[in-house]
């Protein structure tokens, strides 16, 4: 069996990309189990970017094959913000998830309804220098202003998808691997599922 380094030190990204992964023969490992302790700058000035340079320092200190992923939040009346910045956008370094949806409400308050937003994840498959490939994914909605679920992480609770008559934190995690932007990222990525089988 092959063996992959989830290029993050989230559990809950973790846990989610290897139940997403799951019908692939892989040995998927985590930073913590491997006893790495990397801090990663994500400087990038794209989701690609970020994504490339967690997968090229994870790779360099271990030497395995790593999967690698950035992704964030869009929202239209922000000009696509908070995107890139998304775990960042409350420029305080101790402020949690549940802040940072408080501090996204805020600065949404003076526009109308809908607040139409879409979830954008970028993945890596990364080997080498030379031989790399990504996939994209996105999963449209609306943000609220009202926290909804228990399930997920991140901006989840205020993001409603029409379709599903839910937010993403209300999904059933099955339901959640299926349609998300990370699991739509990680199935349009087929050169992982074809070095799996090969």
């Amino acid at each position: 069996m092959k063996t992959v380094l989830i290029a993050s030190n989230n559990g809950h990204k973790a846990e989610e990309i290897a139940a997403i992964l799951h019908d692939l023969t892989l040995n998927l490992v985590t930073p913590k189990q491997l006893g790495l302790t990397l801090e990663i700058d994500e400087s990038g000035e794209s989701y690609l970017q970020n994504a490339l340079i967690k997968a090229k320092a994870f790779h360099a200190a271990c030497g395995l094959p790593v999967l690698a992923d950035d992704s964030g939040l869009e929202v239209d009346h922000l000009d696509g913000q908070p995107g890139i910045h998304s775990h960042r956008f409350l420029p305080r370094q101790d402020a949690s998830s549940h802040d940072r949806c408080v501090y996204l409400m805020s600065r949404l308050a003076a526009f109308p309804k809908p607040w139409q937003a879409h979830f954008y994840c970028c993945a890596v498959f990364y080997q080498s220098e030379g031989e790399w490939d990504f996939a994209e994914g996105k999963i449209f909605g609306e943000i609220i202003d009202e926290f909804k679920g228990s399930q997920g992480f991140g901006y989840d609770p205020i993001f409603w998808i029409p379709e599903k008559q839910r937010t993403m934190a209300e999904l059933d995690p099955k339901m959640k691997n299926q349609i998300s932007h990370r699991a739509l990222a990680l199935k349009n990525l087929r050169v992982l599922k074809e070095w799996a089988e090969n």
